[in-house]
């Protein structure tokens, strides 16, 4: 005879199969951990033995993610791919809760502040993984301080509270003149890079997309990149062998292949969920890694 023991308002169908070497589950607020309790006799003897039963306590792995930037464009795609994996989430932007309506915004934690002055304590609490979004152009100064200086402040955070993994929205290695490369924009990227491989060595995400494209909402108005960056993408995957020999070219991989923003998403989500996925990741390795959860 034997009993499992759960959060009376969960079916067992909220546990799901594993993926890569990590578990997931439907969010519930339930604890992560399961008892089994069986008893177990030999053919030949009664059921009523007084044998002792047997205890087997699992202990099942949830994730809590807090997202960086979690309002943006990247942000939200990853808010909401986590949240269809189950996974919970915490968003942590200047501008809070989203004004969107859409029914998985419910599911998120939006959490308004600024990534210098957050109370790291609060919002990092119970967090398996931090994935930052954190970036943007400006002036020399600014995107030193948001692409760079932002992330690396975050990364340190994450590390001094415990959080165990690292995951980093970065950009492709463009095969550009270095006086191009020397702006604050990618400067900052590669220092932020380097923090995130040094403070996390085994289990540090960096993702490297080029072009990103999907539908991007700019002060309530819809921006469908898409319907340039999807078939941009397919022109050049199937291009591929004859561009791929050039990209030694100097500016060459500018004809790198746009990414999805669902498939930068995904392939986060996969960076959290596998305790197997770290290191630096290029478009191809993105595309590969969302795929594996994009079901």
């Amino acid at each position: 005879m034997s009993s499992l023991a759960l959060c009376p308002s969960m079916p067992v169908s909220a546990f799901r199969k594993p993926i890569g070497s990590a578990w997931w589950r439907s969010s519930t607020n339930c604890p992560s951990r399961i008892r089994v309790s069986g008893r177990y006799a030999a053919p030949n003897i009664s059921q009523d033995s007084s044998s002792a039963p047997i205890d087997v306590v699992a202990d099942v792995k949830t994730e809590r993610i807090v997202v960086l930037g979690g309002t943006g464009f990247v942000g939200t795609a990853i808010c909401k791919a986590a949240v269809s994996k189950g996974i919970e989430v915490v968003s942590v932007s200047r501008s809070g809760r989203p004004s969107s309506s859409d029914p998985w915004i419910d599911q998120v934690t939006w959490t308004a502040g600024d990534v210098f002055y957050v109370r790291w304590d609060e919002v990092l609490a119970g967090a398996t993984a931090v994935v930052s979004t954190l970036g943007g152009f400006g002036n020399e100064e600014q995107m030193k301080r948001i692409n760079g200086e932002a992330n690396i402040l975050a990364v340190g955070a994450a590390k001094d509270y415990g959080v165990p993994k690292f995951v980093l929205i970065s950009v492709h290695d463009y095969n550009l003149p270095s006086f191009l490369l020397s702006s604050g924009y990618f400067t900052g990227k590669r220092k932020a890079e380097s923090e995130v491989l040094s403070k996390y060595p085994t289990s540090g995400v960096v993702l490297r997309p080029a072009f990103i494209y999907g539908k991007r909402k700019v002060n309530g108005f819809e921006i469908p990149l898409d319907l340039i960056g999807e078939p941009l993408e397919r022109l050049l995957l199937a291009s591929e062998g004859f561009i791929k020999p050039l990209y030694s070219l100097p500016g060459s991989d500018l004809l790198a292949p746009p990414v999805s923003v669902d498939d930068v998403a995904f392939a986060a989500v996969n960076a959290v969920i596998d305790d197997d996925f770290f290191g630096v990741f290029t478009i191809e390795q993105i595309r590969e890694a969302a795929a594996k959860v994009r079901i």
